[in-house]
């Protein structure tokens, strides 16, 4: 349990208190939700690509019973400021993503948190876990993929050919709002289930507030980049949650990286949702909420004790300047 002293909201119903940004602008709106006897430990949630924070509403109810959560906006949003600033698609690496999520935590002075990582930002997580162990007691990898591309030669499948992603990125850049409305409701599975379909329109809406050209700049850092390298680092408990039919990030990647992490010390383990698309906190609300739970009275039953240093008790910390040869960027002129 988080020894760390935190200052709690006295009124029975939810204060959600919002603090002005004084940081970079790569992460926005940042909120903290906190309730008056919440012991557990802060669960940060991470929102993927072409989403903003609210893409939590449906389980951020359950969680905040017990954890305060840290919320945010990545810079690609519509909510963001400071996105349009800024036209060097260079800056889009996921390593800069992972300094600013860190620089984030430790600005609302957050340790031993319990990340959700939704698609791209599952291997941000991982990348931030490995620069800062400190900061994390488990991470929650929720549709995650270190790789879309398949690789014949070393027996990888991440579930696209390099031709069909380069297609994709040349259809984005022709025309945005087209591409949008034929890839979401693929993403979401609308047409094979009701609730997925449901999603369809306020995820076409979230997507389409993005500035085209920054959502290129960022969907070639995820649909180019290769991130497996970062799962041979992460010092943190993993839990790796996929779903049956989910075209972007098929049940086989979590199964592979479940399979790299081990073989590297990882404490993992592998959840798959019996649903269809890639975004079960929209689709599969109450699944997600049951397997963070389970997470959480993991930790609770395993008596951990996160401290100023936030590691579990009798542990050797593991110190903050440890350099791990991570880069997490990629050319983005190819």
């Amino acid at each position: 349990m988080c020894a760390r002293e935190e200052t709690r909201v006295e009124s029975s119903e939810l204060e959600v208190e919002f603090r002005e940004a004084r940081m970079r602008p790569w992460c926005a709106n940042a909120r903290e939700v906190v309730v008056a006897g919440g012991e557990g430990p802060t669960v940060v949630l991470a929102h993927g690509y072409g989403m903003d924070q609210a893409s939590w509403d449906k389980i951020l109810p359950s969680i905040t019973k017990a954890n305060k959560v840290l919320l945010f906006d990545w810079d690609f949003t519509a909510g963001a400021e400071g996105a349009e600033d800024d036209d060097d698609e260079a800056r889009y690496t996921f390593g800069r993503f992972a300094d600013d999520l860190i620089a984030l935590m430790d600005e609302r002075e957050v340790l031993g948190a319990v990340l959700v990582g939704h698609s791209m930002s599952a291997m941000v997580g991982c990348i931030a876990a490995a620069r800062r162990p400190d900061l994390f007691a488990h991470l929650l990898l929720l549709c995650a993929s270190p790789r879309y591309i398949n690789s014949e030669e070393e027996g990888y499948v991440g579930g696209f050919e390099g031709a069909a992603i380069h297609g994709m990125l040349r259809a984005m850049e022709s025309d945005f709002q087209a591409w949008v409305k034929g890839f979401v409701p693929n993403a979401a599975g609308g047409a094979a289930d009701d609730m997925a379909a449901a999603t369809v329109e306020p995820l076409e809406r979230s997507f389409l507030a993005m500035d085209p050209a920054v959502a290129l700049g960022v969907a070639r850092m995820i649909f180019l980049g290769d991130q497996r390298p970062a799962l041979d680092a992460v010092p943190a408990q993993c839990t790796i949650v996929g779903v049956r039919h989910d075209f972007a990030a098929p049940p086989v990647v979590a199964e592979y990286m479940e399979r790299r992490m081990t073989k590297a010390c990882t404490d993992v383990a592998v959840e798959i949702v019996e649903s269809v698309g890639h975004f079960p906190q929209l689709v599969a609300p109450t699944r997600v909420v049951g397997i963070l739970d389970g997470v959480l009275l993991r930790l609770h039953h395993k008596g951990l004790s996160i401290g100023h240093d936030g590691t579990e008790e009798g542990e050797m910390t593991v110190p903050v300047t440890t350099e791990v040869e991570i880069d997490g960027s990629i050319d983005v002129t190819m």
